[in-house]
This record gives C-alpha cells, structure tokens and sequence, in this order.
C-alpha cells in the first residue's frame, strides 16, 4: 500500500512549525528588544540638546567665558552615535527627518553665538527647542513602535504556536493515538485467544493504516493457524483419547483374561466388556467348535469379521455387528488376536486336562482288568467246574450254583461296561466328536436308530464336564437299548434361552415303568450323581411312547480339586 500522507512527516512537519514560529517571535523579539538597547540613550541625549540649547543662551549672556566649551559639549552631543545611528532604513522617516533638521539648524545658530548675537539666539532657540521636542517625541513613539511589535510578534507567535500544538495536539489523537489505542486493544483480544476484536478503522492513508491492514491480516492468518492447530489439537487429543481407550479395552480383556483359570463365561465376560465400551450392538467369537457371543443381533444388519489366527492356522472368528458408527479396525484385530490366542490355550489346557483324565482312566482300566476281571474270570472257571462236579440229582446245589452263575455274569457284565466307560476318549477337546465316536459302535451293535443333533458352539467345556455329559448320554443310550426296545433314540445337545445347556435323550421304546433301581444297578443313580456334579439338573419322564431324559446345567469354570 502507498501512503499518501506520512503520520511521521505531518508530526514532524508541524514541530517543525513550531520550532520555527518559536524562533521566529523569538528572534523578532531579541532582534527589536536589541535595536531597542540605545533608544534611552537617545532619547536621554534628545533631551539633554534642550537643556544645553537654553544654557548656550545662558552663556552667551552671562558666562562667555564657558560659550565655547559648552558649544564643543552640544556639537558632541549631536554627533553621538546613539543619535548618528539613528539613520537606518527601519528607522521611522519622521525621526530621521527631524534629526537632519536639528543639524542643518544648529549651524546657524551655533554662528549667532559665535558672533556674540545672543538676542537673535534666544530669537530662534525657541522654536529650535521646540523642534527638538518633536525630535524627541518621535524617538519616544519609535521606542514605543518597537515596544509594541515585541509584544505583538509574541502575541502572535505564542497563538500561533499554541494553535499549531492544539492541532497537533488533536492530529496525533486522530491519527496517532486512537489507531494504536485500537491496535493495543486487538493486542489484547488476541492475547486472550479472542481474534473477534473491534475493527481497526483508519480512515487516513498513513503508516498506521498500513499497520492496521497488516495487523488485521496477520490476525486473520494467524486465527487461521490457531482455528487449524485447535483443529489439529482436538483430532490428536480425539486420536489420543482413542488410543487411551482402546489400550485400557485391551489392558482390561488381558487383565481378564489372565486373572483367572480360562473358561466359557470369560470369554463371554470379554465380549459384554467389548461390548459395553464400544459402539456395537452385538459381538461373538465363534467356529465349529464354539460360539461365545454379547448383544442382541439383528438379522438385518451386516456382520463385520477379523480371523483368529493361531501360528498362521485360523482357529474361528470374531464378529460384530456395529451400531452408528464402526469400531476401529485395529482394535478389533488386536482383540482379535488376543482372544485368538487366549481360546488357544484354553482348548489347549482342555486337551492337556483330558488326556490326563484319559490316561488316569486308562490306567484305572487296565487295573480293574488285570486284577479284579482276571478274579471273576477265575470265580466263572472255578463255577463251571463245580457245576460239573454237583450230582444232577441235587437240585438245590444246583439252584444256588444258577444263581450265583447269574449274580457273577451281571457282575461281569458292568464290570466290562465300567471298563468300556473308562476307555472312552476324548479327542482334541471335542465333546461333538467324542459323542460321534460314542454312538458309533452303538449304533453298529444295534439296530435301532441313533441321531444325534447339536448346536454350534456348545463344545466349550473343561474335561471333567465333558465326561460327565458324555458318560450320562452313554448311559441312557445304553438304557434305551437294553431295557426299551427302542427303535430310535434321539440325542440332542442345545442352549436354551437361560443360556443353560440342555442335553435330551428321547426313545420311542416301552417307556420306564419306575425310577427305583433293581439290586444291583447303580445306572440312574451314577447319572443323577453325574448331574449334581455338574450343578446340573437331571430329570426322566415317561412320555406317551417312549422315555425321556434330560440333563440341564450352566458351564461353569473347572474347579481346582475336581
């Protein structure tokens, strides 16, 4: 921007007009009050001339003798240069004119006192005294001119200087301290982060214009970069605050996760977590082998999915469905891979815990085998060679030999499903896979019907549980086929709506007369002792044709001395 009137140079214009009106009066002052410096002087010696032009004719009649000092006095006092200098330019024509008349008239009388002609002196002393008068008249107006200018040039330059101050004065306000006023007050708007401030309006094509237009434009930009830094600032706090909630999700899932034995209702623990403090409406872990989920799904709505992957080996997923606005990414992969590694361990301890129940029941086995089947082996031998030894003829002998026959053959008949019981294994941690591997040489012993029908996901159980559903649903197959006749036996495993497990076993068979066991069985009473250590429930009911029993639990983590 050009400025067209420089604030500094009209500041400096006007104390300059100042200084000059000051030296100005000043100098006009000194220079009169100096040229006003031999005016009494004049004057006193104008004065004297009368008084020596009346003792001349004094002289002339009285004292002769002192005519001529006196009149080399006069002649002296009329040269004087207090009234020889009196013929300047600035000097009042009238006085200059008068003073001339004085020396052209003194020649004649200075003869006629000379000639000793004192009354034609005092004839015309007179009206030169009077002239003399006027002489000094005028020098007393010209003193009085001069004394007046003084008093008027000061006048005048102190108005004047005044004046041009209150100018000034009222510029510099204008121009000067109002814009900077302004500015001091932005200065001060933006020092509180407030970049609203009163406009800065300067009319004037001055440098406070230009420090006003690029102050504004230096607010204006610098309001840009705060408004983008305050921008920047919330997105990193927003980024931050993510960060900080996303870490203290996954702190707390590991914390969860680690802070106690891993089980079923953990993992659903972690989901309600996720679930509770991120924005979806309903989030599972599932596979072929289990399913945990959190939320209400709706059938409407797309399910979002990151793998579990366990050394580069995809063991389910994780699925979740959002609500308004997605989850981040790389917290549901982070979590993902956390749980992918947790249900690792978890099936992993699983098939480490069944093994050893299976080698401990294996070991059981092969004891029971070695020891009391070779017994009752031995005791079956030792009957049959006593049966043969009886006399034919004694028929109580022989009633008491059946039926301590029958008592043996029952006794090793459970004595062999004991063993069967024992042997039965449990693979990978799958409860579905073992109840296949269950009913599969059932089923080719027999010929009746056996399905079995599951639900996803409800494999999540420790080794102890798992031998306990699978030992009662062996037990009531068992039952269907050998005591119901049953044509078909259906085998069920679901969740029910209370989150509960429930597995059924339905025959169409002859259906169970009573519930008390004959001596010497002990099924119904292992399978009810079965249940409670499950915390379960288990309950047979005739139906129209056939039995059904059903087995009703909650999962619950292992217990340690289980």
């Amino acid at each position: 921007m050009i400025v067209k009137r420089s604030v500094t140079r009209s500041i400096a214009q006007a104390l300059t007009a100042i200084v000059l009106l000051s030296l100005l009066s000043t100098g006009l002052a000194l220079i009169t009050l100096s040229s006003s410096l031999r005016d009494a002087e004049a004057i006193n010696l104008a004065g004297s001339l009368r008084m020596q032009s009346y003792r001349l004719a004094w002289d002339a009649t009285r004292e002769p003798q002192q005519l001529a000092h006196h009149l080399t006095l006069y002649q002296q006092t009329l040269d004087a240069p207090a009234l020889h200098n009196l013929d300047r330019p600035w000097v009042p024509q009238e006085v200059i004119n008068r003073y001339h008349r004085l020396r052209s008239a003194w020649p004649q009388l200075q003869q006629n006192l000379q000639q000793g002609d004192a009354n034609l002196y005092q004839q015309q002393v007179a009206i030169y005294v009077n002239e003399i008068d006027r002489f000094v008249l005028g020098l007393q107006h010209y003193a009085e001119v001069k004394m007046h200018l003084v008093a008027v040039s000061s006048l005048v330059g102190l108005i004047a200087i005044v004046a041009l101050a209150l100018m000034t004065i009222r510029f510099t306000r204008q121009q000067v301290v109002g814009p900077l006023n302004a500015l001091v007050t932005a200065s001060r708007y933006i020092e509180s982060g407030n970049f609203a401030f009163p406009p800065l309006n300067v009319v004037q094509e001055n440098e406070l214009k230009v420090l006003s237009q690029t102050f504004s434009g230096m607010a204006s930009r610098l309001q840009t970069h705060y408004q983008l830094l305050q921008s920047t600032v919330r997105t990193k706090t927003s980024d931050l605050t993510e960060a900080n909630r996303t870490l203290s999700l996954l702190y707390n899932s590991s914390q969860m996760l680690t802070a106690s034995p891993l089980h079923p209702a953990l993992f659903e623990s972690v989901l309600a977590n996720v679930l509770a403090n991120e924005k979806v409406e309903a989030i599972r872990l599932e596979s072929d082998k289990f399913l945990f989920c959190a939320g209400v799904s709706r059938s409407e709505k797309a399910w979002q999915r990151v793998p579990l992957q366990q050394d580069e080996q995809q063991i389910g997923e994780l699925c979740w469905q959002a609500s308004d606005s997605e989850p981040p990414e790389a917290l549901m992969r982070s979590l993902a891979a956390m749980l992918g590694r947790a249900i690792w361990i978890w099936q992993t301890q699983k098939q480490y815990q069944q093994m050893l129940l299976i080698e401990e029941r294996a070991t059981i086995a092969r004891e029971l085998h070695d020891s009391l089947a070779q017994g009752l082996s031995f005791l079956r031998i030792q009957l049959t060679l006593l049966r043969r030894t009886v006399d034919k003829s004694d028929h109580a002998a022989h009633t008491i030999i059946a039926d301590f026959d029958r008592a043996l053959a029952d006794v090793y008949r459970q004595l062999r499903e004991l063993l069967a019981t024992f042997r039965l294994t449990i693979e990978q941690a799958d409860l579905v896979a073992a109840m296949q591997a269950m009913i599969l040489p059932l089923q080719e012993q027999v010929d009746a019907q056996i399905s079995f029908d599951y639900q996803p996901g409800l494999q999540s159980l420790d080794a102890q549980q798992q031998v306990h559903v699978l030992q009662i649903a062996r037990e009531a197959v068992v039952n269907a086929i050998r005591h119901a006749n049953a044509s078909k036996i259906a085998v069920e495993y679901q969740r029910t709506d209370e989150g509960e497990h429930l597995l059924t076993i339905t025959d169409d068979g002859v259906g169970i007369a009573s519930l008390d066991e004959p001596p010497g069985h002990y099924g119904l009473t292992t399978m009810a002792e079965r249940a409670a250590r499950l915390s379960g429930s288990l309950s047979i009911n005739a139906q129209a044709q056939g039995t059904q029993v059903a087995l009703r639990f909650s999962p619950r983590p292992p217990h340690p001395l289980e």
